[in-house]
C-alpha cells in the first residue's frame, strides 16, 4: 500500500504555488467503516487535497455514517450542510435511472470493463450532478458483487422467503425478482441487522463482508460477479465556485490520484477479503450452473427495465460500453 500514499501525497506538489487564502474546513461524512478500502482512500485524499493548499482547505472525514446518515450525505452535500461527501452512486437510482449505471446485472463484470463503463457513462452522471448543484471530483469501484447466505443455495427458487439486504433500487428489484423479501439496510447496520435476524443475506462485495464479520452470522458466500457499483466523490458546486484555481486544481489532482490508488486496493482487496471470509470458516466458491443461469434470466430482466426507465442516454451509454 506504501506506493498508493506515496501517489496520494504527490498530489500535494500541485498546490505549493497556491495564493494565501483564509483557511476552511471541511467536513467529509462517509457511510463506510475507517477501515474499509474507500475510507481509507478518502482518508489520504483528503490529506492530499490539506497538504497540497497548504492548510487553506483542511478536509476532515467522518466514516461510520457518524456525521450524516449514509442515506442523508447526498442531501446534506447538495444543500451545503456539508461541503463535500461520499456516497454510493446508485443509491441514488430512484432519483435518475442513470445513477444505476454501474448497478446493470451482467453488463460489467471485471475491473477491466468497470473501467469502460464509467468512462462512457461519466460525462452524463457529470451534467446530471451539475444540475443537482454538486461537482463529482473521484469515483472508486468496488469488487465484483458476490451472494451472501446463511445455508446452502443452489438456485433461485431456494431464496424463496429470504429476507434479503437492499441498499438500492437493483438490489430491492432483485429481491423482488428471486422472491427474498427486501429490507433497506444501510453499511452501517449491516452487522446488527444480520445478529438479530432483521436480514439474513445480500449481495455485496467481499470487502463489505470481512470489515463487517459476516461469518459471525453468515455461512456462504456465493461468486457471481453480478456487477461492481462505485462509491463516488461529490462537492457542493457552490462551495467549488468560492475556491481559487489553484486549490480546484489540488482537489482534481487529488482526486484522479485516488481514484486510481482506491480501484489499485480494491483489485487487491479482492483476494484478500474472499481469503479472509474463507479463513474465518465461511464456504467460498462459485456459484454452481443452475444458479448462475437463473440470475443471469433475471438479469436479462433486469437491463431491459434499466434501459427503459433511462431512456435515450441510457442506451447511448451502454452502445458506447459495448463499442469499446
Amino acid at each position: 500500500m506504501q506506493h498508493v500514499k506515496t501517489l496520494l501525497a504527490g498530489a500535494a506538489l500541485l498546490g505549493l504555488a497556491a495564493a494565501p487564502a483564509a483557511a476552511e474546513k471541511w467536513d467529509m461524512p462517509m457511510a463506510y467503516s475507517a477501515t474499509n478500502f474507500h475510507s481509507a482512500t478518502g482518508a489520504e485524499f483528503a490529506k492530499c487535497v490539506t497538504t497540497g493548499t497548504g492548510g487553506e482547505i483542511e478536509i476532515v472525514t467522518h466514516p461510520s455514517g457518524s456525521l450524516f446518515n449514509g442515506a442523508d450525505i447526498k442531501r446534506a452535500v447538495q444543500t451545503g450542510q456539508a461541503p463535500i461527501g461520499e456516497r454510493l452512486l446508485s443509491a441514488h437510482q430512484n432519483e435518475n435511472a442513470l445513477f444505476g449505471i454501474d448497478s446493470i446485472p451482467f453488463l460489467a463484470t471485471s475491473f477491466e470493463d468497470a473501467a469502460k463503463l464509467w468512462k462512457a457513462a461519466k460525462p452524463e452522471l457529470e451534467k446530471v450532478l451539475d444540475e443537482q448543484n454538486l461537482v463529482l471530483v473521484y469515483s472508486v469501484p468496488w469488487p465484483p458483487q458476490g451472494l451472501y447466505f446463511k445455508r446452502e443455495v443452489n438456485s433461485v427458487a431456494d431464496m424463496k422467503g429470504i429476507k434479503f439486504r437492499a441498499y438500492n433500487t437493483a438490489t430491492a428489484r432483485l429481491a423482488e425478482l428471486t422472491g427474498m423479501l427486501p429490507v433497506q439496510i444501510e453499511a452501517a447496520e449491516i452487522s446488527q441487522a444480520f445478529a438479530t435476524g432483521v436480514a439474513e443475506s445480500m449481495i455485496s462485495s467481499g470487502s463489505t463482508g470481512y470489515d463487517r464479520k459476516v461469518w459471525e452470522s453468515l455461512t456462504h458466500f456465493y461468486e457471481v460477479d453480478a456487477w461492481l457499483p462505485r462509491n463516488y466523490i461529490m462537492v457542493n458546486k457552490d462551495a467549488w465556485n468560492g475556491l481559487n484555481d489553484a486549490n480546484r486544481n489540488v482537489i482534481r489532482g487529488c482526486g484522479e490520484l485516488a481514484e486510481y490508488a482506491g480501484t489499485w486496493r480494491a483489485v487487491e482487496y479482492t483476494k484478500f477479503t474472499l481469503k479472509g471470509l474463507a479463513d474465518n470458516g465461511m464456504t467460498v466458491q462459485r456459484a454452481g450452473d443452475q444458479l448462475t443461469n437463473d440470475l443471469k434470466a433475471i438479469g436479462d430482466t433486469m437491463t431491459n427495465e434499466w434501459l427503459d426507465a433511462a431512456g435515450a442516454s441510457g442506451k447511448a451509454i451502454v452502445d458506447a460500453f459495448k463499442a469499446m
